[in-house]
């Protein structure tokens, strides 16, 4: 297919504060989705993505880590570069915003806005969201908390640059009502409309002087750039925009962006502060913003503070990095938020992956070897049940078009599975087994073994954009070529007389959900124990009943004197009150404490053992001890102070 026109698609910068879970991985995945069905379809595609690394938030999180700004954002950025590629994304710019380039346009372009007026300086006064990095207005506060996250606010004042967003108000209106396909889906342009631009736009903080780790302002060193003049600038920067010269051809071909793809929580910084910064820049602005909805955890949107957070990376461990791309794109409704749940993800993987798909490729290539030899014919004895299987097959492409068209990704997905389905009825419809029996009709056999193949492979070649490695596998194992969609617009193209792999391989294997949790349960107390550093096991001993645990009785008792046993090297004898009563008890613990250091600790004591004798001297209980790997031991203490005598149960 000849190439048509460009096509330049952007999704969010990815905020460098941590690493990004399954829902911050779905918007590239769906991103490149679309990438990759436009260079299908013939367009020029650019698709750019990155990190955004500035802002107060990773000056704080640097600090407590230990670490350089800096280091940390390369850490991170680094983090999520790779999970893009696991993801199989393919991105032709992966921009950071600590780019040297990037941060020089920043400052070129802050200059340019203060110089024609845009922006002046003056204070702010208001509260500040430090995770969103975001002030608002008392009256913005939902129940005193941040609007947009829900979280504490701090009061905040300090000097500060401000962008006058009044003065495009009216013009971005305009340009709005006159656009209805700018933002998407409509929902969240009446949302812009109705709760942020008609009831009047105030003036944007755009510099701060509380932190430090930002781009400078040129001009005025002490403020750095705020993260939203910053971050949002990276559509332009990133295809070479340049503020007070000449442009590179990449910037001239490309802009203005086909489509920004972005988390409906950024929609307003997206609709309202980009396209003014826009109109003040004098550039076109893009063409789409698509405020796609978020991918949320069984219980809720996904949190560290919850315990709730899927990754990417482990997820591909268990499912194949295919079968979690199919899932986010496929579960993901086009304005709602979708679900994902591991249980869910083992229902499709069996339902869709394994059996409709997967089945019907190992049934195809199993039934071709064993009724003639792998080789694939058209020998065209057609029957009247072809044509609908026929029918089917070609009209998804239009179905799929139609959807893409409109950003419905999940629905392009569902009518290409409709093809599969289709072809796994074809089956049941013809019974090529019992073909085989009669010698007669095995012209009839081949031409439906045929229509198999041509089917899948033109299901897989629909399918590329969303599935790619599955579809490279499915094509290999049928021996066809790839080809264009214009290739796919008629029915027959698959080789008559090519051969098929002898042995089929399988696609996605069925899977068990209750192995699946056990894993991932097991999974999950790995981890646990990694954060809490090294453990010792020692050797168990045998299991005993409650009956034999009622027999010991343990007490807090009080050390009120101690002393060195004389004959001894390692053994201390303390007196230890337990309640109103006085114990002597020796212990072998001298290589880890002084006479003088045992005397006034609240200790564990097994009161009830029978008295012996130890060098000489009448032990009359047990002092508990904890021993490390090296030997060292530790007196157990209680937590909190408790009376000589308080019973431990």
């Amino acid at each position: 297919m000849v190439n048509k026109e460009k096509y330049y698609i952007t999704t969010a910068i990815a905020y460098t504060s941590g690493k990004p879970h399954i829902g911050n991985t779905y918007e590239i995945v769906l991103a490149d989705s679309i990438a990759r069905y436009k260079r299908q379809q013939g367009y020029d595609v650019f698709f750019q993505t990155g990190t955004d690394e500035h802002g107060q938030k990773i000056e704080l999180k640097a600090e407590e880590a230990g670490i350089t700004p800096k280091e940390f954002v390369d850490g991170v950025s680094g983090q999520i570069k790779e999970i893009w590629d696991l993801m199989n994304t393919s991105y032709d710019k992966f921009i950071r915003t600590t780019d040297a380039d990037h941060e020089a346009q920043v400052q070129k372009i802050f200059k340019k806005l203060y110089d024609q007026g845009d922006i002046y300086k003056g204070h702010y006064e208001g509260m500040y969201c430090t995770p969103c990095e975001s002030f608002f207005t008392e009256s913005q506060l939902v129940d005193g908390k941040c609007p947009d996250c829900g979280r504490e606010v701090t009061p905040a004042k300090e000097e500060a640059y401000f962008f006058k967003m009044s003065k495009y108000a009216d013009r971005l209106i305009d340009y709005i009502n006159t656009h209805p396909e700018f933002i998407q889906p409509v929902s969240r342009k009446n949302e812009m409309m109705n709760n942020f631009l008609l009831p009047g736009l105030q003036d944007l903080c755009v510099s701060r002087t509380s932190f430090s780790w930002g781009i400078p302002v040129s001009f005025d060193p002490k403020h750095v750039t705020y993260v939203w003049l910053d971050a949002l600038t990276n559509y332009i920067t990133g295809i070479g925009y340049e503020c007070d010269g000449e442009s590179s051809d990449l910037f001239k071909k490309n802009w203005p962006a086909d489509l920004h793809l972005i988390g409906k929580d950024i929609i307003r910084f997206h609709t309202i502060y980009w396209p003014i910064f826009l109109m003040a820049l004098d550039l076109p602005l893009p063409k789409q913003v698509f405020g796609h909805p978020w991918l949320l955890q069984g219980d809720g949107k996904m949190s560290k503070s919850k315990g709730n957070v899927l990754y990417a990376d482990e997820l591909v461990e268990f499912f194949g990095v295919d079968a979690v791309r199919y899932f986010v794109l496929h579960e993901m409704p086009f304005e709602n938020d979708g679900v994902i749940t591991w249980e869910l993800m083992v229902e499709r993987m069996n339902s869709e992956l394994a059996n409709t798909l997967g089945n019907l490729v190992n049934r195809t290539i199993s039934m071709s070897n064993k009724y003639f030899g792998g080789v694939v014919s058209n020998t065209n004895v057609v029957e009247d049940v072809d044509a609908d299987l026929k029918a089917v097959v070609l009209g998804t492409e239009k179905k799929v078009a139609e959807k893409m068209e409109d950003l419905r990704v999940a629905d392009a997905m569902t009518e290409i599975f409709a093809l599969f389905k289709r072809c796994n009825k074809y089956i049941d419809e013809t019974m090529p087994w019992a073909l085989a029996k009669d010698e007669d009709k095995k012209d009839r056999l081949a031409t439906v073994l045929y229509n198999l193949v041509e089917g899948i492979c033109i299901g897989a070649t629909l399918l590329e954009p969303f599935m790619p490695e599955t579809t490279k596998r499915i094509l290999a194992q049928l021996n066809a070529p790839a080809r264009t969609m214009e290739e796919i617009s008629t029915f027959g193209g698959y080789p008559s007389g090519n051969k098929v792999v002898e042995k089929p391989e399988i696609l996605f294997a069925r899977l068990d959900i209750k192995e699946v949790l056990e894993k991932v349960e097991e999974k999950k107390k790995s981890e646990e124990l990694e954060k809490v550093g090294p453990v010792i096991d020692i050797e168990p001993k045998a299991e005993i009943t409650f009956d034999d645990f009622e027999k010991m009785q343990f007490q807090v008792g009080e050390i009120i004197a101690c002393e060195e046993v004389k004959k001894s090297k390692k053994l201390l004898c303390s007196q230890v009150r337990v309640g109103s009563q006085v114990k002597q008890i020796v212990s072998g613990i001298k290589g880890h404490y002084s006479a003088e250091e045992m005397v006034g600790k609240k200790v564990m004591v097994l009161v009830n053992l029978k008295p012996a004798k130890l060098a000489g001297v009448m032990s009359e209980g047990m002092l508990l001890c904890a021993e490390n790997e090296d030997g060292t031991l530790a007196l157990m203490t209680p937590e909190k102070d408790m009376l000589p005598g308080a019973e431990i149960c």
